[in-house]
């Protein structure tokens, strides 16, 4: 079916060679001689785009161009002028036209506007689809041979691009494959971490990692001289702070880089490791009243990251910095840290932690209509971005940025994976409750469905007893115990977890914000 076009110019009659050049190409022409004709067509007939003379008696194109909007059409319009006018242009982009073409105009010009107003999605989903599958073998390539962090991290980095370029097209096959393609990855990237992991923790051609993260990346800045502000949005993947890039452009310049979260990738470890610049094991020898709670009440360890971040500073030679902490949980929480923070210049480093991610994707386990409104990792950004453009945090991040040296560090403590798979564990009634990862006495499970770390203080963790251990749960496993094994396979599938190891929950960014135009050295 040809594409019919509305051509809108009080000298209609004059451009029949152009009409004509237009019809050879497969469009259908329809004239109108003023703005009111042009209307009158519009509402009774449907057309693919209108050409639009800017300058014609009665209703000019502007005019007409506001009365396309009024009928609430989104008809791609090329406007075609004489004028040059910077005003006139940007008033005419200010109602979304497609083009602008100024006369004289010859049919190529035409032709071309119109390709591209009508064909430019679908030449572009084209070109992507055709250079996504020339990457596909790229990609395997490197895994099969990646065998540091790093180039984990690199591989990551592009497949995330991937999944995001992807996420716009209208292919659900091309889809499909980059999720399997990712499933295929994080088989790898599991047994990667089985070699290597105990090593890093060793020191051992380790790459950055959660206990490693303040002094490398907040502590050169507050050396400088930079107030520091930190964020620590808390359950954040990489997928996720990309989908947030866009919404800080206009407002910083950021350099962004990738870490790895320790195991388990949960916030009584990982987060802790921040704080304190210590790893678990460390944390609960050199600080045992602070690394408290029970494996059902994970959350108590948490209850202390001010003094062991007071502890890091002091101990990596930083007493005299004036540091400010808090913890947020809800929009009340950030707003009134939002009220106090500009009381607060006088301090070097503002610490925050944001707890909204980490509540919103456990909630959705457990709520319908979080369950419909994110019902995977796309509708989850899409949450995730809307809950930021609206958010307090925003705002505040807003007012940040015109603070003279001030450097804003984002950062996460883990990411986080939709579970497939059930898993059955065997564990006492004492072992820890999280579906991911859990730790007690003697537990046991597949060693398909999870790494089990028999020694913990190998691999940086403290131990209650001797026979204590951990299981780490492995690519979209999630652990469900013998006893009502149904009722919890279905209660927790699909839903958001983490703790284990995956790409999506180990590798996670880092994010330097600093004023547009001011980035320190």
């Amino acid at each position: 079916m040809p594409r019919r076009i509305l051509w809108v110019d009080d000298q209609i009659e004059e451009l029949r060679s152009q009409i004509l050049f237009l019809e050879s190409k497969g469009y259908e022409i329809t004239g109108a001689a003023n703005g009111d004709d042009a209307l009158d067509l519009l509402a009774r007939e449907r057309f693919d785009a209108v050409l639009l003379d800017e300058m014609m008696p009665g209703k000019g194109g502007l005019e007409t161009l506001e009365g396309i909007r009024e009928l609430g059409s989104s008809v791609p319009v090329i406007m075609v002028t004489k004028s040059e006018e910077e005003e006139l242009m940007d008033r005419a982009l200010g109602r979304r036209i497609s083009d602008y073409l100024v006369k004289p105009v010859n049919p190529t010009q035409v032709w071309t506007a119109l390709k591209k107003a009508l064909d430019e999605e679908r030449l572009t989903e084209h070109q992507t689809a055709q250079d996504y599958l020339q990457s596909f073998g790229e990609l395997t390539r490197r895994r099969m041979e990646a065998d540091r962090f790093e180039e984990w991290a690199a591989i990551y980095d592009r497949m995330v691009d991937w999944e995001l370029e992807l996420n716009r097209l209208k292919d659900p096959g091309l889809a499909e494959t980059h999720a399997s393609q990712m499933r295929d990855a994080n088989v790898e990237f599991c047994r990667f971490v089985e070699r290597h992991y105990e090593s890093w923790i060793a020191g051992e051609d380790a790459p950055l990692m959660s206990h490693r993260l303040f002094e490398h990346s907040v502590v050169p800045h507050l050396k400088a001289g930079h107030r520091v502000v930190l964020f620590v949005i808390d359950c954040m993947r990489l997928d996720q702070w990309r989908a947030l890039e866009p919404v800080l452009e206009p407002w910083f310049d950021m350099r962004r880089e990738l870490y790895c979260s320790i195991l388990p990738t949960a916030t009584p470890f990982a987060r802790n490791a921040i704080f304190a610049g210590m790893l678990p094991k460390d944390i609960a020898e050199r600080f045992p009243q602070w690394w408290r709670g029970s494996s059902k009440e994970e959350r108590s360890k948490n209850a202390h990251e001010k003094e062991l971040l007071e502890k890091q500073i002091d101990r990596l030679g930083l007493s005299e910095v004036r540091a400010f902490y808090a913890k947020t949980f809800n929009f009340d929480d950030i707003d009134n840290l939002r009220k106090k923070v500009p009381t607060l210049k006088g301090s070097q480093l503002i610490a925050c932690v944001v707890n909204f991610l980490d509540i919103l994707a456990h909630g959705r386990a457990q709520n319908e209509l979080l369950r419909e409104l994110a019902p995977d990792e796309v509708a989850f950004r899409s949450v995730m971005r809307s809950w930021f453009e609206h958010s307090n945090l925003f705002e505040l991040l807003r007012e940040i940025s015109s603070w003279d040296d001030t450097v804003v560090m984002i950062t996460t403590d883990h990411g986080s994976v939709q579970v497939r798979r059930a898993a059955m564990v065997r564990a006492n009634r004492d072992a820890s409750t999280n579906v991911r990862y859990k730790y007690g006495d003697n537990l046991n499970c597949e060693s398909s469905d999870a790494v089990d770390m028999r020694k913990p203080e190998r691999f940086g963790l403290p131990a209650d007893s001797p026979i204590q251990n951990y299981l780490i749960a492995k690519e979209y496993a999630y652990f469900v115990y013998p006893t009502n094994y149904h009722e919890y396979e279905r209660q927790f599938r699909d839903s958001f977890q983490h703790g284990g190891i995956s790409l999506e929950e180990m590798i996670i960014p880092v994010v330097t914000l600093t004023r547009r135009g001011s980035v320190p050295e």
